[in-house]
């Protein structure tokens, strides 16, 4: 069985794992490209482009404005009293909370003013701006 030689009807007993390492590496790969998309909140908005944007803030509170102006905290409808509840109980837990907010590009400054306001007035010291990092739009 030396160099690679076998008798006739004798059992290979030598397991060949690069199939497998290949497949592995393949499914995370597909893993990783598909995670991005699944992870992304499901209101659609159009967010703003900026030249010097800087790292994403890991987060566990995620804010959506709409163009129209309503808001979605982590993927479901609130409004301003729900907000101010959901972070003071999630500040109990984690007093290190941070907040993302991504408004739509066509959403009026003072509803994102107004945002601020009520994520900082319930115990949010950390919070961001979310961008399209690329050339901004004139």
């Amino acid at each position: 069985m030396a160099g690679g030689k076998h008798k006739r009807g004798a059992a290979i007993s030598a397991i060949n794992i690069t199939p497998f390492v290949d497949i592995v590496l393949v499914l995370l790969v597909i893993l990783m490209v598909t995670s991005v998309q699944i992870v992304k909140a499901s209101m659609q908005v159009d967010l703003p482009s900026a030249a010097s944007g800087g790292a994403t803030v890991e987060s566990t509170l995620n804010l959506v404005i709409s163009e129209t102006g309503e808001w979605s905290l982590d993927g479901k409808p609130t409004n301003d009293e729900q907000l101010t509840a959901f972070v003071k109980q999630e500040l109990k837990r984690n007093p290190k909370l941070q907040a993302v907010i991504a408004a739509d590009k066509n959403v009026k400054y003072d509803r994102v003013i107004h945002a601020i306001d009520v994520v900082k007035n319930a115990g949010i010291k950390s919070f961001a701006l979310n961008i399209n990092r690329g050339a901004s739009t004139p």
